[in-house]
């Protein structure tokens, strides 16, 4: 399943042993996308992930290589032509590039965020909801 996934689910890759990092490093159940936007973010957040996860910065940065194997990453020119539908659709301004990039690939998103089901055109999927999808 194609899916585009959010910075905070993303955020939650860096703890050991946690259900997102299962199911993002399984390639026969999920293949994941995300917006360069979101990579620099975890980099921008890099001190905030270490200190949450408790990891050193060599682990913090084989986690951060690990991720980049198994969540292809999308630059703007990617995705351009569809942001005017995505600012249409899209919450909160922020996120208007997850929805453009969704839409470019007709394919959900993965995000706990509830405001992104304030709307009909992507499917939009909280962890949980995933989990049970793939049991």
């Amino acid at each position: 399943m194609r899916l585009v996934v959010d910075t905070n689910v993303l955020f939650s890759f860096f703890k050991r042993e946690s259900v997102t990092r299962r199911l993002l490093t399984n390639f026969e159940l999920i293949e994941p996308f995300t917006p360069s936007f979101c990579i620099e973010e975890l980099s921008e957040h890099k001190e905030l992930i270490r200190a949450q996860s408790k990891l050193s910065d060599p682990e913090f940065e084989e986690v951060f290589d690990d991720l980049l194997v198994f969540v292809k990453v999308f630059s703007l020119s990617d995705y351009r032509t569809f942001l005017p539908a995505a600012k249409r659709i899209s919450p909160d301004p922020d996120d208007i590039d997850l929805f453009a990039l969704a839409l470019k690939f007709g394919c959900p998103i993965w995000s706990n965020e509830k405001a992104f089901k304030n709307q009909s055109e992507v499917r939009v999927y909280a962890t949980a909801e995933l989990l049970g999808l793939i049991s």
